[in-house]
């Protein structure tokens, strides 16, 4: 039995941002917003904010307006 301050075992969970349901992180797909261009980060590890969508259809479909709107408040 791992002691209380060991991470084995543990799974981070993130937030979609177009449809906000939780998932494994190595289920979702992150990208990173440079000099106004999406990139996606298959590495995980790009300088950044970063943000996690769904490899889903309809997410990648609405991704578009959602960085729109990522843009302008930044």
């Amino acid at each position: 039995m791992p002691n209380r301050s060991s991470k084995a075992g543990h799974i981070p969970f993130r937030t979609c941002v177009v449809c906000r349901k939780k998932a494994e992180k190595k289920k979702l797909m992150r990208f990173v917003i440079l000099d106004s261009e999406i990139v996606i980060d298959l590495t995980g590890k790009l300088k950044g904010r970063g943000y996690y969508v769904c490899d889903d259809n309809d997410c990648l479909q609405k991704l578009e307006k959602k960085v729109v709107k990522i843009l302008r408040n930044r």
